[in-house]
């Protein structure tokens, strides 16, 4: 089963209050590595924006003016996470919002077998601290000097990143760039691990006769 690393942008914080969703990214990955198919749209959330949304994505009322509404693009972002498990930061959030606009149009929610919330995760290996995808990135020694503001896209890029980590996952040897040509050169990372080795060298007995005599020595001192 393919993944899909999913984020989407808000106009608020709470559907309970009307809030709606004005964007969707989806990538997806085959066991972690970019299959270079992308789901990304804005959508008019028939409302208006709140302030303290705008200053957390930096949209506005006026981006959205003639852009599709989500009963327009909901047929083709169900077909692009169908039958894939999809990765979420703070996932309760995300589908939430997804399956209010789903159930708004009669369409089949999102079930939460399919759902793997990466925040969870992350409270499970980092109890007591924040767990922000922003306060991840900086653990892992992950660059985010390109999220100055949350943008959905690049934040599935960065959790994708961070998922990498979180599971203990080997990093794939490519990453996720604007230009998706990246991906075209990849090299055959298999025959790299065949062609990889390493050497071995013994410590001669003169080293090892040295060793021993340096330990004897440190014993005979008093540290404590």
């Amino acid at each position: 089963m393919n993944e899909i690393f999913l984020d989407t942008e808000t106009t608020g914080l709470s559907v309970d209050n009307g809030h709606r969703i004005l964007e969707i990214a989806c990538i997806e990955t085959a066991e972690l590595v970019p299959t270079k198919k992308i789901f990304h749209v804005l959508i008019d959330p028939e409302r208006k924006i709140s302030e303290d949304a705008t200053k957390i994505h930096g949209y506005t009322d006026s981006t959205f003016v003639g852009k599709k509404k989500f009963k327009d693009i909901a047929d083709e972002f169900i077909n692009f996470i169908n039958n894939k498990k999809l990765i979420i930061h703070n996932a309760p959030f995300d589908v939430s919002f997804l399956n209010y606009e789903l159930r708004k149009i009669n369409k089949k929610i999102i079930e939460n077998k399919n759902v793997v919330d990466s925040l969870e995760i992350a409270r499970s290996k980092f109890p007591g601290v924040s767990n922000s995808l922003n306060n991840l990135c900086k653990r892992f020694g992950i660059d985010i000097s390109k999220r100055t503001k949350h943008n959905a896209l690049l934040d599935c890029e960065l959790l994708r990143e961070v998922y990498i980590n979180l599971t203990g996952q080997k990093e794939p040897s490519m990453a996720l760039y604007e230009n998706e040509d990246i991906f075209d050169d990849i090299p055959d990372t298999k025959k790299l691990n065949r062609e990889y080795s390493k050497m071995i060298i013994m410590p001669s007995e003169k080293e090892k006769e040295e060793h021993s005599n340096f330990l004897k020595e440190q014993i005979k001192k008093n540290y404590f």
